[in-house]
């Protein structure tokens, strides 16, 4: 598919995106689901060349959730969470370790730093790759983090079987088309008593397909946030044993009974905000603040600043919001399954 920008991004792509669900998600069947699995690359791409620049503005340089203590900062919380993960892989000083899915280098650059770990960080979309890139330089860390353009259910092919001590994603392998595929490649590339470590999005054990509203829910999410498939973290689990992996240590920090919830910088609540500078981020997600962002995008789209498409998939991820939020008070999904998984040594 052409590309039409120089940084990587293509308006086709973004155009297309929300074409590969129905708009009515409770009406998916087998064929949508098999169309988006066997066009996974697409789906991804097209969503990611139009919601990077919403992510970032909305969110941070790190695309993913976290817990909250009492009086913690969103962006303290985001560096717990990827330290909370390093500390329990132990990652090293020195150690070669693969970020898979790595989005624009916020973990990579955090792990890094924490550690003094080398990091390589692999993702499939070349505008993010590009932004990684920048930021990194802009830290003075490109000695230590690089970032490669790649398909993760081809990590063999790209670096060799046994080329690193440690991999990790963060809410990233949810994108692949199988977890088997994705988990198998991680097995390939770790060396012998190499470490993974992973925090997956789930559907949890309560969520039952054969309800509709839950699996409209799953449908929800998958249209918000670019994902083939949603699946059940028992899954995730068996994935993980299926290709070999011992799994040293399993939990779903959802499940923790923390200050306020995973999701609340989605809910709009000021009364949430743990410190001044987070009223900010909690603006973003009101509907006053959706609203200066839609007609903001509006603006950069019809002068052709940003591509043509992001608009709408700027309405998907209102998609996102609303059934994450749903999601999390239900629990029926997660976006924070825990695993420590290690290669055996022979």
């Amino acid at each position: 598919m052409a590309v039409d920008h120089a940084d990587g991004r293509s308006d086709t792509r973004i155009q297309n995106y929300t074409k590969f669900w129905k708009k009515d998600t409770s009406k998916e069947g087998d064929a949508d689901n098999t169309n988006r699995l066997d066009s996974y690359t697409e789906v991804v791409n097209g969503y990611y060349d139009g919601a990077t620049d919403l992510y970032e503005w909305g969110w941070a340089q790190s695309f993913h959730f976290s817990r909250f203590s009492k009086g913690e900062s969103f962006a303290a919380s985001l560096a717990r969470h990827e330290h909370f993960l390093a500390a329990k892989m132990n990652i090293k000083p020195g150690m070669r370790v693969l970020d898979v899915g790595c989005g624009v280098g916020g973990p990579a650059r955090e792990i890094a730093t924490f550690t003094d770990a080398n990091i390589v960080g692999l993702n499939n979309n070349e505008f993010q790759v590009g932004r990684a890139r920048k930021y990194t330089k802009n830290m003075g860390l490109e000695g230590q983090v690089s970032f490669v353009k790649g398909d993760f259910m081809k990590l063999a092919e790209r670096f060799g079987e046994n080329s690193f001590d440690a991999v990790y994603a963060i809410e990233a392998t949810v994108h692949a088309p199988t977890w088997e595929g994705v988990y198998g490649e991680i097995f390939k590339v770790l060396k012998p008593g190499g470490v993974f470590g992973v925090y997956e999005w789930c559907m949890t054990d309560i969520w039952d397909p054969s309800i509709p509203e839950h699996k409209a829910l799953a449908h929800e999410i998958e249209l918000g946030n670019g994902i083939p498939e949603m699946r059940s973290l028992k899954l995730a689990r068996q994935a993980l044993k299926d290709v070999g992996f011992n799994v040293e240590y399993e939990e779903d920090l959802a499940e923790r009974k923390d200050h306020v919830e995973w999701y609340y910088p989605l809910e709009g609540d000021y009364s949430k905000a743990q410190t001044f500078y987070d009223l900010f981020t909690v603006w973003r997600t009101t509907w006053f603040g959706m609203f200066v962002m839609h007609n903001i995008m509006w603006f950069l789209e019809l002068f052709g600043i940003l591509p043509k498409g992001t608009l709408e998939v700027g309405a998907a991820l209102k998609v996102a919001q609303s059934s994450l939020i749903k999601g999390g008070q239900t629990k029926l999904f997660t976006p924070m399954y825990l695993a420590i998984a290690r290669k055996p040594a022979n």
